[in-house]
Formats: C-alpha cells, structure tokens, sequence
C-alpha cells in the first residue's frame, strides 16, 4: 500500500487507460447491473456522428451531472460536519479509490496543502496501485481486497475513510472501508451505482446517480466529473468550517511565487479596505502572514499577538479578532453588517 499525501501527487496524464472501465467486479446474484456499465441510448450511434456531434452528445449528458450531485447534497453537508468535528479532534480524512476514482482522490488531497495550508498528513489520498497508478494503469491493484485492508488498518475512531467508486464494488475500496470502520473510523461510500454492493461496509452510501455513460463504461466521463465536483464541494466547505478562509477570500494561500504573492496583497487590501502601499507594508511587519496581517488591520494588535492567537485558535481569523476585539464585527467596521453579514469589512470563517 502506498498513500499519498498533500502535494505529493504525480501529474495525471491525460491519457486514461482501462481503469475507468475496469473498476467493476462481477455483480453478485441477484443485484442489478451498475447504470455505469450498461448501455446509453442517447449515445447509440455515436461513431457516425461528426465531430461537433459527438461534443454536443457529451455536453448534453453532462447536464446529469449537476442534478446528480445536487440530489447528494444534504448527505454531503453531514459528512462535512463529521470531518470537521473530527478534524478538531486530531483526526484525519482519507480518500481511497482505483483508476480514476483513486486519483481524483489523491488529486482533491493534494491541492489542500497550497490554496488552505493544510497540514501535510491531515487529508490523505489513496489509489489502489500506489503512486505508480496516478500516471499508468496497473490493472489488478483493484482487485486486491487485502491491500485496501492494510491501508484501512491505518485509520482510527476520530479518523473519516471516504471510498470512492463508480460501481460501488471495487474490492480494495471495499477491504479499506472494512478494516476502517473495524478501527472506529466513519465510513462512507461515494458511487454511481444505487444497488452498491459496498454499501453495507459504510455508515452512509452517497449516490452520484449519473446513469449510463456515453462511451459504455467509461466513468472518466459523466461518474468522475460527479465525483470530481462532490470531492471539491467537500474538501472546500470543511476548509471553511475549519477556519481556513476569510469571508470567500482566499486567507490560508501559501504564497510560494510571484504570482501568489501578489495575490496576497489584493486579498488583504479587499479584506482590510487598505491602500496598496499600506498593504505591503502591513504584509512586511508580518513577514508576509497574510492572516495575521488581517487580524493587526481590524483590531491593532501587535503582530506577535496576533499570530499567537491565530496560533491559539487553529488558524481561524474570525476567532482570533472575536478574542482580541471582544466581539464577532471588527474594529471600525461601519457598514452595519452583523456577525452573520457577508459584506466587505465582514468577519469570515
């Protein structure tokens, strides 16, 4: 078993292989065939089609997609609340998936660490196959039942194991949110298929109901963009629960170049209502901590104390100005927006 962790994945080419067709074990008896796995009609014909036909058939069956994943939303809102409770706790969230699933998993995980600073070790992507299957296939990883247990073996009760599959059957997601949830961890199942035979080895089963794909099988195509938006919808509303943003700005970025850099200094003069100059001076008597830049800018306080009570509370701006100031409005806010206001001047998450 090989994890990955924040900023460790490989770069995905963009070449997939039979991954996304091979995920699927054998139904067992009596439970339907995976809507991913049977035929489209509104695909039949799809050869004979020019080339702007054949665009225009996967743009129409992407509409599926939205609904799909909008149906899962209030199962997707609990889950986040778990995480987040967790997460306060010490625990961590894990992604295990094959083929596809498995690297938008890795791929979710590692993009937590630049755009929320998320420590490294705290959302972790697993793919069946190790780090070698993010770039190549490796076609019988799935299959090994035995490799999502060592894997799962890891996880404990304040820990959160999300097993990603379109077909709801891939043995080593299954084997992974077995030994899991034996160790006390939650367990959830994200499928395309509603008669996942996985389903009864989590706490929950979120169903991405995109029906049939255009190319037979193929679930890169309408399952994977699913997965892909209810991935991003999860991992960035628990960076907001955890404190991670600034009303919807970006407060957490690490600015690791020029152009990020940059970017912090519009945030902070959006945030704070300062002047360019006076933004990279604030920025400088940091040394360059976009929060704590915005914490001195609302309440005066010292950039050491600042930090130190960011520090105090897991990094969540509106809860060190709370402490500092007294109050959830900041210092000289006269907008007249209240603690739950969303306006400029705002205290966020």
């Amino acid at each position: 078993m090989t994890s990955s962790q924040p900023g460790s994945a490989h770069p995905i080419s963009p070449t997939e292989s039979s991954s996304s067709t091979s995920e699927t074990a054998p139904p067992s008896a009596g439970r339907p065939l995976s809507p991913t796995e049977q035929r489209n009609p509104a695909s039949s014909g799809l050869d004979d089609l020019d080339t702007l036909g054949v665009l225009r058939v996967l743009n129409s069956q992407d509409h599926a997609v939205i609904d799909a994943v909008a149906a899962a939303l209030p199962q997707l809102a609990e889950l986040v609340d778990i995480a987040a409770d967790r997460m306060r706790r010490g625990g961590r969230v894990h992604y295990f998936g094959a083929g596809t699933s498995g690297r938008l998993g890795v791929l979710d995980a590692s993009e937590l660490l630049p755009t929320f600073n998320l420590e490294p070790g705290r959302v972790i992507g697993h793919i069946a196959g190790g780090q070698a299957a993010l770039v190549n296939a490796v076609e019988n990883a799935e299959d090994s039942g035995a490799d999502g247990s060592a894997a799962g073996a890891e996880l404990g009760p304040d820990d959160v194991a999300i097993g990603i599959a379109a077909s709801g059957s891939t043995p080593y997601v299954g084997g992974a949110l077995d030994a899991a949830r034996a160790n006390g961890a939650h367990a959830v199942l994200i499928s395309n298929n509603p008669h996942a035979s996985l389903a009864d080895k989590a706490d929950d089963h979120i169903v991405l109901d995109t029906g049939p794909e255009v190319i037979t099988g193929s679930t890169r195509l309408k399952a994977g963009t699913a997965q892909k938006l209810t991935l991003n919808g999860f991992s960035t509303a628990l960076m907001v629960a955890l404190g991670r943003t600034w009303d919807n700005l970006m407060v957490s970025v690490v600015a690791t170049n020029a152009k990020l850099r940059e970017r912090t200094v519009r945030i902070l003069r959006e945030a704070a209502d300062l002047g360019d100059a006076d933004a990279r001076a604030l920025l400088e008597s940091c040394d360059g901590d976009l929060k704590t830049a915005i914490v001195v800018s609302f309440t005066e306080a010292a950039p050491a104390l600042a930090a130190s009570t960011l520090e105090s509370h897991d990094g969540s701006v509106r809860a060190a100005i709370a402490e500092l100031v007294g109050t959830q409005k900041p210092v000289g806010s006269d907008d007249g927006t209240d603690s739950e206001g969303t306006g400029p001047g705002t205290v966020g998450a």
